[in-house]
Protein backbone atom coordinates (compact mmCIF):
# COMPACT_ATOMS: atom_id res chain seq x y z
CA UNK A 1 0.00 0.00 0.00
CA UNK A 2 1.09 3.30 -0.89
CA UNK A 3 0.35 6.98 1.21
CA UNK A 4 -1.47 9.18 -0.76
CA UNK A 5 -2.70 12.94 0.21
CA UNK A 6 -5.80 13.67 -1.73
CA UNK A 7 -6.75 17.71 -2.09
CA UNK A 8 -10.69 17.96 -2.35
CA UNK A 9 -11.59 20.93 -3.70
CA UNK A 10 -15.63 21.10 -1.58
CA UNK A 11 -17.35 24.46 -1.40
CA UNK A 12 -18.12 25.81 2.85
CA UNK A 13 -16.25 22.45 3.80
CA UNK A 14 -14.96 24.33 6.74
CA UNK A 15 -18.53 25.21 7.89
CA UNK A 16 -20.04 22.06 8.03
CA UNK A 17 -21.58 21.51 11.08
CA UNK A 18 -20.72 17.90 12.89
CA UNK A 19 -24.19 16.27 11.40
CA UNK A 20 -22.38 17.10 7.67
CA UNK A 21 -19.35 16.08 8.75
CA UNK A 22 -20.32 12.63 10.07
CA UNK A 23 -23.03 12.10 6.48
CA UNK A 24 -19.70 12.98 4.72
CA UNK A 25 -17.73 10.54 6.95
CA UNK A 26 -20.36 7.85 6.56
CA UNK A 27 -20.56 8.30 2.97
CA UNK A 28 -16.78 8.00 2.40
CA UNK A 29 -17.13 5.08 4.27
CA UNK A 30 -19.46 3.25 1.95
CA UNK A 31 -17.41 3.39 -0.85
CA UNK A 32 -14.27 2.37 0.67
CA UNK A 33 -16.06 -0.74 2.15
CA UNK A 34 -16.90 -1.68 -1.91
CA UNK A 35 -13.13 -1.10 -2.65
CA UNK A 36 -11.77 -2.84 0.22
CA UNK A 37 -8.96 -3.87 0.97
CA UNK A 38 -7.93 -2.00 -1.93
CA UNK A 39 -7.64 1.85 -0.24
CA UNK A 40 -8.28 2.80 3.39
CA UNK A 41 -8.82 6.00 4.71
CA UNK A 42 -6.53 7.67 7.49
CA UNK A 43 -7.46 10.72 8.15
CA UNK A 44 -9.01 14.19 6.96
CA UNK A 45 -7.86 17.77 7.64
CA UNK A 46 -11.03 20.50 6.93
CA UNK A 47 -10.39 23.88 5.66
CA UNK A 48 -12.88 26.66 4.32
CA UNK A 49 -13.35 25.36 1.31
CA UNK A 50 -11.05 22.13 1.02
CA UNK A 51 -10.01 19.14 2.56
CA UNK A 52 -6.77 17.58 2.89
CA UNK A 53 -7.10 13.33 3.35
CA UNK A 54 -4.80 11.05 3.63
CA UNK A 55 -5.05 7.41 2.29
CA UNK A 56 -3.36 3.91 2.30
CA UNK A 57 -4.05 3.02 -1.31
CA UNK A 58 -2.60 0.18 -3.75
CA UNK A 59 -2.74 2.53 -6.53
CA UNK A 60 -3.88 6.22 -7.86
CA UNK A 61 -6.42 4.68 -9.60
CA UNK A 62 -7.83 3.17 -6.67
CA UNK A 63 -8.18 7.08 -5.10
CA UNK A 64 -9.89 7.86 -8.19
CA UNK A 65 -12.31 4.99 -8.21
CA UNK A 66 -13.24 6.00 -4.35
CA UNK A 67 -13.94 9.53 -5.69
CA UNK A 68 -16.54 8.23 -8.18
CA UNK A 69 -18.12 5.61 -5.84
CA UNK A 70 -18.79 8.60 -2.84
CA UNK A 71 -18.94 12.17 -5.20
CA UNK A 72 -16.51 13.68 -3.48
CA UNK A 73 -13.71 15.15 -5.84
CA UNK A 74 -9.94 14.35 -6.11
CA UNK A 75 -8.69 17.43 -7.23
CA UNK A 76 -5.17 16.76 -6.44
CA UNK A 77 -3.41 13.15 -5.85
CA UNK A 78 0.21 13.20 -4.09
CA UNK A 79 2.06 10.28 -3.54
CA UNK A 80 4.05 10.19 -0.08
CA UNK A 81 7.51 9.78 -0.89
CA UNK A 82 8.88 9.98 3.19
CA UNK A 83 6.80 11.16 6.51
CA UNK A 84 9.26 13.41 8.95
CA UNK A 85 8.48 14.86 12.39
CA UNK A 86 10.33 16.56 15.24
CA UNK A 87 12.07 12.60 16.01
CA UNK A 88 13.67 12.69 12.63
CA UNK A 89 15.84 15.48 14.19
CA UNK A 90 17.41 12.74 16.58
Amino acid sequence: MHRFIIEREIPSVGSFDSGQLRDASKTSNNALSQLAPRVQWEHSYVASNKTFCVYLAEDEAAIHDHAKLSGFPASRITPVSSIIDPTTAN
